[in-house]
């Protein structure tokens, strides 16, 4: 017990919530704009263009398939080496985004796909164009039954953050790991907050989550 009150000193706790804001950050911007591609390939996906269909498939295919590891190693030590300067920060926003995207793409799709299709001929037997049926009458249908997925995918993301610790990026993990090393009593009291911190931002996020799919029932 006194190794536990000893790790949780104000000092540490401090530093363990500066690098838990790093984690919520680089969660929720990467959140925001992995929806946004995943959104936009999903639709790609959906639609069947003619060839981009079938190149942006190969492609989150192959994305899907790569370890999140490989990508934040490549957005960190590859784009260097074609000019594209980046710190831990932004590689590991590049990385999440890029990967999370490719598997929103396939949860968009699916949802998009399992909207009757007698809703988006009623849409266009209503005078609505292509366009607008998507906006205004499948997309809202596919988004409130993609919640579920989403979240789950949302969470993952959250937890993944810790992955960038390779690169040094000063979130939750690396600080913890900067605090039992200077003292190894304390790996175990450090485990056991990073564990109360991640569920904590999980459980909102979830709650969250649960709040928009009840309002939008």
């Amino acid at each position: 017990m006194e190794t536990f009150i000893h790790a949780y000193s104000w000092i540490d706790i401090h530093f363990l919530l500066r690098g838990l804001w790093v984690t919520i950050y680089v969660s929720l911007i990467s959140i925001v704009l992995s929806f946004i591609l995943g959104l936009f390939l999903g639709l790609i996906r959906y639609m069947k263009i003619k060839y981009v269909s079938a190149i942006v498939g190969f492609i989150v295919d192959i994305i899907r398939n790569l370890p999140l590891l490989l990508i934040i190693f490549f957005t960190y030590f590859g784009l260097p080496q074609m000019g594209i300067v980046t710190n831990p920060t932004t590689a590991s926003i590049i990385a999440l985004v890029i990967f999370e995207g490719a598997m929103l793409c396939e949860i968009v799709r699916s949802g998009i796909i399992a909207v009757p299709d007698g809703q988006m001929e009623g849409a266009r037997s209503n005078g609505m164009t292509f366009g607008q049926a998507m906006y205004h009458v499948v997309v809202p249908q596919a988004l409130h039954n993609m919640i579920p997925a989403l979240l789950s995918q949302f969470v993952s993301l959250v937890k993944d953050t810790s992955l960038a610790t390779i690169i040094v990026l000063p979130e939750l993990l690396y600080h913890a790991q900067i605090i039992y090393s200077q003292n190894t009593t304390y790996l175990i009291p450090m485990y056991v907050i990073i564990a109360v911190m991640y569920f904590i931002v999980c459980f909102c996020l979830s709650q969250v989550a649960n709040y928009l799919s009840k309002r939008y029932d």
